[in-house]
């Protein structure tokens, strides 16, 4: 199927399975190959995964071979007819955009990525095979196959109609006629589908994912960037639920403006408590677990609600260190330096003595892994948590995540759906302050210089800084 000539810095077919020392390979670059037959969640496993990297710090891309594939095969009536083995003209298209993808991803890798995941079919042995060798043999690149695998028609099902009827791919057509395409693209896909397999790709270092999820297996894991995608797959699931995410009620502290610290509630922080009672109570979710951190606020802020809850150490708010329980006017006048290199990057400074956004980062890890896990929670936390946990579930970029505004008396209601999550503020109309920093106005100048210079072409115009 595939030819050198369309792939970009591509090596030639091997003859068969060539070994390497992949322990050459714990520093390199990683690529993520999703396998599977249309309709398993590789999709959906496949943003998930490159949303989560992201969010612990590695640069992290996926490249979905679908997306070159709807740009390509416009022209083509439907989706069946596109995978016809007997369809030629098709059949160069979509080697092509396999090409093509493969080939960005490589020129990623080899810029400052590191991971890649490849979002596609993969269904033949000697196409996996190809990929390994330009990407491991020939590039030095560690490479990590990761197949979605199902043995009845249930779950597949499930997914077409929850899923792929609403596909752009089948804008127009009625749900039984999307269906039934749908359905005939994956029979003419199983005609040369060839699972994973413990003895002719034991050479190979996989996830194959059962039934989503109901069994795993887990093959030559080398370095850490393998073991923290196996972890992930192996806690994410796909059942219908909800987050709601909210900080604690005002407290004496948010009135005098100071940062950090224990304190109580105050008046109004005591009025929210009581509207979010009535709120959650309202919801009808006897099962719906609590979280708070081990700071009295949090704690106070669901004091009349009997649910199950749990305290936890890593919602705890940020740690400002030595400027705890000061106010931004005294930090920056007793240690102006460390407020101005605070502002200069918000997300790596780290307070003297206490935490940066990235630290905080992973000190929430294993939230986020718990919060998979789960169906109905609410996470009662702090500004900074609520950033971190929010910047996670809508993909937002390190340098966005210190600015996300996280307003008092208001809950965040996180719905994950099939590739991402619907978001709803619910604003409880309790009065209270607003805590909100902005980024400085004249670093919003010298940043937005910045961007300009890195996403526009050079053109014979200065812009000075």
């Amino acid at each position: 199927m595939f030819s050198n000539a369309n792939t970009k810095n591509a090596s030639s077919y091997s003859s068969g399975p060539q070994l390497m020392n992949m322990a050459n390979l714990t520093i390199a670059p990683c690529a993520i190959i999703m396998v599977g037959l249309p309709a398993r969640g590789k999709t959906y496993m496949a943003k998930k995964l490159s949303r989560y990297l992201n969010w612990i710090g590695l640069n992290t891309k996926a490249f979905s071979v679908g997306d070159y594939r709807r740009k390509a095969s416009s022209s083509f009536n439907n989706l069946s007819d596109f995978y016809d083995p007997n369809n030629i003209e098709a059949s160069k298209v979509r080697e092509k955009c396999i090409l093509d993808a493969l080939g960005d991803l490589q020129a990623f890798l080899m810029d400052k990525g590191e991971v890649g995941v490849f979002d596609a079919t993969n269904g033949r042995r000697d196409e996996r095979q190809h990929i390994f060798d330009v990407l491991t043999i020939k590039c030095g690149f560690k490479t990590f196959f990761v197949e979605s695998f199902c043995h009845g028609d249930k779950i597949v099902e499930a997914n077409i109609r929850q899923v792929k009827i609403n596909h752009p791919d089948y804008r127009g057509l009625t749900v039984e006629e999307a269906v039934a395409d749908f359905k005939k693209k994956i029979k003419r896909l199983e005609l040369e589908y060839e699972t994973i397999d413990e003895i002719k790709d034991e050479h190979l270092s996989y996830m194959k994912i059962i039934d989503q999820g109901r069994m795993f297996l887990v093959n030559k894991v080398h370095g850490h960037v393998e073991s923290r995608v196996v972890y992930y797959l192996m806690n994410i699931h796909v059942l219908p639920r909800t987050i709601y995410l909210t900080r604690h009620g005002e407290s004496v502290m948010n009135l005098a403006g100071r940062i950090g610290g224990d304190g109580d509630l105050s008046e109004n922080g005591v009025e929210f408590s009581k509207v979010l009672t009535d709120y959650v109570n309202n919801l009808n979710k006897p099962n719906l677990k609590i979280w708070t951190s081990l700071m009295k606020r949090t704690i106070q802020t669901v004091s009349g609600l009997n649910n199950q809850k749990e305290h936890w150490k890593a919602l705890n708010e940020i740690d400002a260190g030595v400027c705890e329980g000061m106010t931004y006017q005294e930090i920056h006048e007793k240690y102006p330096e460390e407020f101005a290199l605070r502002d200069n990057d918000k997300y790596h400074y780290r307070y003297p003595g206490g935490e940066s956004y990235e630290d905080l980062v992973a000190r929430l890890e294993p939230v986020i892994m718990e919060l998979e896990r789960q169906e109905d929670v609410l996470v009662i936390c702090h500004q900074a948590v609520a950033r971190c946990l929010l910047a996670y579930f809508m993909d937002k970029p390190q340098e966005e995540l210190p600015y996300l505004k996280i307003p008092l008396h208001n809950i965040i209601k996180l719905t994950p759906v099939a590739y991402g999550c619907e978001i709803e503020f619910i604003n409880l109309n309790v009065k209270a302050v607003d805590t909100h920093r902005p980024l400085p106005a004249n670093l919003q100048v010298t940043r937005s210089a910045h961007d300009a210079l890195a996403t526009v072409p050079p053109t014979p115009t200065t812009l000075s800084i």
